[in-house]
């Protein structure tokens, strides 16, 4: 096959010609320095915390399923680990461990509830958002008589989750870029990765074929609360203090970045790679804006209209992945 004709057929096409159509339109339009944009920290640092929750985001999505309660799961795990490292000054790994136990007992309840229940999980994570909004911030003003908590990270926590690389890059970079590659290999080169593609395109088939829908199900429900619990953490340890708000505009970053990366909102298709790179496009849309010549008055307008045809470019070329998908399958 032309090499051309298969990369365009891939799930990643459409995120990746988007990115560059994003890029190209900063510079034509926006007088955007390239090389001031590349080297500059911010949107890179922005990517690299979104892309974390992305990730698993994307692949409950590909598996059909859909989880917004991040956006309660990240204030969660920082101040978890501020009020026990912190306030109480126990060891930074008890807090650690806290913030990501959390984050599993978290998943694990959208899980069960979503496969024991015909409550779709919008609904079902929607009300563990609510109401870990809730549990923390009455938990926080309850142990600490306070909505934030200083902490001081030991020097060994800082250099793992919250230093920088160099002047101003998150070494959280290192951590998105681990990540990525360790989910690519197994959505696209295990039989995990079958699974969840399965699930995803027909849950029925899928446990009729002997395939353990619910345990994965509740199991991928569980890395994308651990996900965003650990972001909360990393943040915690960066800034020195953790707050009851600020995880709500993750929701429809990570979501937004999902679908411009080219996964179904029905579920059945996308890629690690194209999630990875919609988070970039994302960032740089996001971030972008603020090196180009452009009105800020302006701005929301601007980032939304660069979305719509990012997701409108990807729409494109994953209805045509999808018809070569189906020609070898008309054919025989």
């Amino acid at each position: 096959m032309n090499p051309l004709r298969y990369f365009l057929r891939r799930p990643e096409a459409g995120a990746t010609l988007s990115l560059l159509g994003v890029v190209a339109f900063y510079i034509a339009f926006g007088g955007v320095d390239i090389a001031r944009l590349l080297g500059a920290a911010s949107w890179v640092n922005f990517a690299a915390n979104l892309g974390i929750v992305a990730i698993p985001v994307g692949l409950l999505m590909i598996a059909g399923e859909l989880d917004i309660s991040i956006g309660a799961t990240i204030p969660a795990g920082s101040m978890t680990t501020a009020i026990l490292a912190g306030y109480y000054e126990l060891p930074m790994v008890v807090g650690i461990l806290g913030a990501l136990g959390l984050g599993v007992l978290v998943g694990l309840v959208n899980g069960i509830l979503t496969v024991r229940t015909s409550v779709p999980s919008l609904i079902v994570t929607l009300g563990t958002l609510v109401a870990m909004q809730g549990i923390v911030l009455s938990a926080s003003v309850l142990l600490t008589g306070n909505a934030s908590v200083a902490i001081t990270a030991p020097d060994w926590a800082r250099r793992i989750f919250g230093s920088l690389i160099g002047p101003s890059h998150q070494v959280i970079i290192l951590w998105w870029a681990g990540l990525t590659l360790v989910f690519a290999f197994v959505l696209h080169k295990t039989r995990l990765g079958n699974w969840i593609f399965a699930v995803g395109g027909d849950k029925v088939s899928a446990r009729n074929a002997g395939i353990p829908t619910s345990r994965l199900t509740i199991g991928l429900f569980v890395l994308s609360a651990v996900s965003a619990s650990f972001v909360g953490m990393c943040q915690a340890i960066l800034f020195n203090s953790a707050q009851v708000s600020g995880g709500m505009s993750f929701i429809f970053n990570a979501i937004v970045s999902v679908v411009v990366g080219g996964v179904l909102l029905t579920g059945g298709f996308g890629s690690v790679i194209g999630i990875f790179i919609g988070t970039l496009t994302f960032a740089i849309v996001n971030q972008g804006i603020y090196f180009t010549d452009f009105d800020r008055n302006w701005s929301n307008l601007i980032i939304g209209l660069t979305l719509l045809l990012a997701v409108a470019m990807n729409e494109s070329f994953r209805k045509l992945a999808m018809s070569a998908i189906r020609k070898p399958k008309a054919a025989r």
